[in-house]
């Protein structure tokens, strides 16, 4: 039995999609109101901030996968995640369960020094910190044998249907709307973008590789990075007309944060558009070079066609 913890979003989905083609059909999907992907998913409904709900949901799982998102919030993020991970931990260590935990990079410095997986934690912000915080916690307890685990860490997503995420919402579904994209901070500055179902096939097959564990993983990216500028290119030659974007520089940020509460959460993560963004999953490639990532410009061609 391999179990996801948090389903509901497009990289759990995928993630279950993929290991019941190519791993298991015995999966058990978690959350508080859990959909059936497959007609073969068990579904427990739990929430991860009660030990005991936590403790059933992982009781008879191999492998847990722990993919939970919360809305960009920091207050929640404070008060919830930390107790999430908490129990996730006891109840795999309770179990003999595996832990392969979905990551992001909000806990590293935002420079444009490249990223590795023994980069520091270095958080700018409260959001940086809940995740650098999490992150700690399961590194401590892999390394005092409390819990077999891997990290699989991924930028920034772009990718087709319910993706969420900023790349998506001020570019992309603006184009695919017919109104004109806005580039946060700077448009030439290069970024490392993840597409979602790639980071799904990747954390799969990290969960169903026994020598994985006791790691972390950057997940895999195009190393063919392309700016902003270059992405609404690619989307101009696809869409077969000129698209224009907007800059929205910092100060409108700044100014924007103080009335809108959205603008206000993401104010933290703007130091990472203002220069390169280089994600380095070099690691992944060199262990399994068989792994098809998806170029940049295939997933722009994909996110216009959908």
């Amino acid at each position: 039995m391999q179990t996801v913890l948090g389903v509901g979003g497009p990289i759990a989905d995928e993630l279950v999609n993929e290991l019941h083609r190519n791993h298991t059909k015995e999966i058990r999907l978690v959350s508080r109101k859990p959909s059936r992907v497959n007609d073969t998913d068990d579904l427990v409904a739990a929430d991860l901030t009660d030990a005991d709900a936590t403790s059933r949901a992982v009781a008879g799982s191999d492998i847990a996968y722990l993919t939970v998102g919360l809305p960009l919030d920091s207050e929640l993020w404070e008060r919830q995640f930390p107790v999430m991970m908490r129990n996730v931990i006891d109840a795999c260590a309770e179990h003999g369960t595996k832990l392969v935990f979905f990551d992001n990079t909000y806990m590293y410095p935002g420079t444009s020094t490249p990223q590795t997986e023994s980069t520091a934690f270095a958080p700018g912000g409260r959001k940086g910190r809940v995740r650098a915080q999490i992150a700690t916690m399961l590194l401590e307890a892999m390394r005092a044998d409390r819990v077999e685990a891997l990290i699989g860490r991924a930028p920034e997503f772009y990718g087709p249907g319910r993706t969420k995420s900023y790349t998506n919402s001020l570019v992309f579904d603006r184009i695919k709307a017919g109104k004109r994209p806005f580039v946060p901070v700077d448009a030439r500055a290069k970024r490392s973008l993840i597409w979602t179902p790639d980071a799904s096939r990747a954390l799969a097959l990290l969960g169903n590789t026994p020598d994985a564990y006791g790691q972390t993983w950057h997940l895999p990216v195009d190393p063919d990075r392309q700016s902003y500028a270059q992405l609404i290119d690619f989307a101009g030659e696809v869409a077969g007309r000129k698209i224009g974007y907007t800059v929205l520089p910092m100060l409108a940020f700044r100014l924007g944060r103080r009335f809108v509460k959205p603008l206000d959460e993401m104010y933290e993560l703007l130091v990472r558009y203002r220069d390169d963004n280089i994600f380095d999953s070099s690691k992944f490639a060199a262990r399994f070079p068989e792994f098809q990532v998806t170029s940049y410009r295939e997933g722009v061609e994909r996110i216009l066609a959908g």
